[in-house]
């Protein structure tokens, strides 16, 4: 039995971190699925714009686009991100149609694809709830899930677009206090659709980002703690996931028919080459979480992977090895929102990127 298949009978849903409209035609997707047990995928701003400008397989689509997008037509402030998010939707049903065995049989608690809105409106609560609701509508498929970055801006976001039916994958989180902020902001929005009468089974993932700590501290800690400040921040979040799971408030939501936000662990690709290349799936195999990963780490760890003990539910050493780094002079509360702030400042330069990319393809300009 491969790594991949034993951890997700283990209870983790693998998804990838990746799309491009290549695997998608030449079965190397399906193939995922069908071998390494790979249940849905994530997608980003910097992963399109490297599908997009690293091939001619969007040529044509763009060329078909562009009258359109200067037109106005569709989804997006301008001609290029009318014209991405076409070309992301294409891919994204695609991938989505490749899914739905496994959204059908886990009854919707799996099998999702994600898309993102626009980062540059991510501080407009109201832009980024109609752009939400505009994508997934034209989606048209169930197991397509909307980003929304988790900032204080975003929780608005989250609140109103779970309300209205829209499945949220809360993105840009980097530990507890953000986490449990995106979580309260689900939980309103099902509360508010119970009292209006509505079915608040609405599907959601909180996504924690990993590596990006390990990355921040790496070069300003002693060796002992080199690779080791990602997987507490996660511990110390995993504990109050299963705390708010089992809290009188959740409980009722559960009896109402409700179904539990997922923690979903991201950014999970190794960033030191002086470490395992599957630390991080390694640390984190726990039952009823989401690991979404790279495709060179979903290669390593279906090689070589090795599962011992599950993630313990408590959180295990982390306020231990927390308590080191504070004594190293890390103050882990401040880095958490800087990190998110420098996550928003780079997914807009990755969305930039992006828009510039498809405006060299098409050769129309922002409008």
């Amino acid at each position: 039995m491969k790594p991949t298949e034993r951890l997700h009978q283990l209870g983790q849903s693998l998804w990838l971190d990746n799309i491009t409209r290549t695997m998608l035609a030449d079965g190397t997707l399906a193939g995922y699925i069908d071998e390494l047990s790979v249940t849905g995928l994530t997608s980003n701003p910097t992963i399109f714009d490297k599908a997009i400008s690293g091939g001619e397989a969007y040529d044509e689509q763009i060329a078909e686009l562009t009258p359109g997008a200067e037109a106005g037509e569709g989804v997006g402030a301008n001609p290029q991100e009318r014209v991405f998010f076409e070309l992301a939707l294409a891919d994204l049903r695609d991938a989505a149609d490749l899914f739905a065995p496994v959204h059908r049989r886990t009854d919707g608690v799996d099998g999702f694809v994600s898309l993102e809105v626009s980062p540059l409106i991510a501080d407009d609560a109201r832009a980024t709830i109609e752009e939400a609701a505009a994508l997934h509508a034209k989606g048209e498929r169930d197991n397509i899930f909307i980003k929304i970055p988790g900032t204080e801006a975003g929780r608005e976001a989250i609140e109103e677009s779970i309300f209205a039916g829209v499945p949220i994958n809360v993105t840009l989180l980097f530990d507890d206090k953000q986490y449990l902020g995106a979580a309260e902001a689900y939980m309103r929005g099902i509360e508010r659709r119970i009292e209006a009468g509505l079915d608040p089974a609405v599907a959601s993932v909180a996504s924690l980002f990993i590596s990006r700590w390990d990355v921040a501290v790496g070069k300003d800690v002693p060796d002992r703690l080199v690779n080791r400040l990602g997987i507490a921040i996660g511990g110390r979040t995993f504990r109050a996931y299963h705390e708010l799971l089992q809290s009188d408030r959740w409980l009722r939501l559960m009896n109402e028919g409700a179904r539990p936000q997922r923690l979903l662990w991201a950014s999970t690709g190794t960033k030191d080459p002086d470490a395992s290349d599957t630390l991080y799936i390694e640390a984190f195999a726990s039952p009823f979480t989401v690991n979404t990963m790279p495709e060179p780490t979903l290669h390593a760890f279906a090689d070589h992977g090795e599962i011992g003990d599950l993630f313990p539910p408590d959180g295990g050493n982390a306020e231990q090895v927390l308590a080191e780094f504070a004594e190293a002079g890390i103050d882990v509360a401040a880095l958490a929102t800087r990190l998110q702030e420098e996550g928003k400042a780079s997914f807009n330069k990755s969305w930039e990127d992006l828009l510039k990319s498809i405006e060299t393809q098409s050769g129309v300009t922002a409008g």
